[in-house]
């Protein structure tokens, strides 16, 4: 475990070698990124490869053998190394071994860059095929930030909201408690032609509210006095909004796939949003988290 800060201008980002996940995000000397409180969660923002969600009962069966790990799969749980640095941008770097094997029975090069851009921080995945069988895999981020955002403190959870770049209608798949499994056949409506959110604890008594589709891929988290997150995705098809009970964060999380449904089968491949990868293939994703 090693921690690697990051500075330009007005942002500075601290990030942990362990799961190479990023531990701080400062606008103007201003802590936004939730501060890892075990009474609430103890984590900030693990990465999500090479699944996002749960598998039901934590296996599927694929090309290459059996799939085996919890909810959100193993980068999050080994040590990355760092493979490239400057002042302003860093790349950690995660290879498949015997023991990400024994789990995942694939080879591959996952690299995480973070990397100051403007006024916000970028996060990108570059994941690369070193087997010589397809790689099937998904990708995720999971960064919570504090909610009242820092200097806003006589703000209340229920003050704040999630603004989107136009009106649209949509009803939320909801994702059991028990299994974890995303179901499409029980789904409740969030917004109907509207571009805001209103935040409340207890709407995130069913878990995670999962989105597709979200307009232009771009949402922000503000308060009363306009600040918060805005995090832009584009090439992310879902977004994961998550709090614990009665917790002061909102989880704001690009995904490129979700949580098994109920109505699939176990066959890791088809799981839905599954990118695939040849032979030496590489592919990059990336979001970028802005402080307002």
């Amino acid at each position: 475990m090693a921690l690697t800060t990051i500075a330009k201008g007005r942002v500075e980002a601290t990030i942990d070698s362990k799961g190479a996940q990023l531990m701080s995000l400062k606008l103007d000397g201003k802590e936004y990124l939730w501060q890892r409180d075990p009474a609430f969660w103890p984590r900030c923002a693990p990465v999500l490869f090479p699944i996002v969600g749960n598998l039901r009962n934590d296996r599927a069966e694929s090309a290459q053998g059996e799939v085996a790990f919890g909810r959100h799969g193993l980068a999050r749980n080994y040590e990355h190394d760092v493979v490239e640095a400057a002042d302003d941008a860093v790349t950690f770097q995660l290879v498949s071994s015997d023991d990400t094997r024994a789990a995942f029975p694939y080879d591959f090069q996952l690299r995480m860059t973070y990397r100051v851009v403007g006024d916000g921080l970028e996060q990108e995945f570059e994941v690369t095929n070193t087997g010589d069988v397809t790689l099937p895999f998904c990708v995720g981020g999971h960064p919570a930030f504090n909610v009242p955002a820092p200097g806003c403190e006589d703000e209340d959870f229920a003050d704040y909201k999630l603004v989107f770049a136009r009106p649209w209608t949509y009803a939320s798949p909801t994702i059991s408690t028990e299994t974890g499994l995303l179901d499409y056949g029980n789904r409740f409506t969030l917004v109907d032609d509207a571009d805001q959110l209103p935040l409340t604890h207890q709407l995130f008594d069913v878990d995670t509210l999962t989105f597709e589709d979200v307009p232009e891929r771009t949402v922000s988290l503000v308060g009363p006095s306009g600040h918060g997150m805005r995090v832009d995705f584009a090439g992310f098809d879902w977004l994961g909004v998550w709090s614990a009970p009665n917790a002061p964060f909102v989880a704001l999380e690009p995904w490129r796939g979700t949580a098994t449904r109920t109505d699939e089968d176990d066959v890791f491949e088809h799981k839905q949003g599954m990118d695939f990868l040849e032979p030496g293939e590489t592919a990059v994703y990336s979001f970028t988290m802005l402080p307002l």
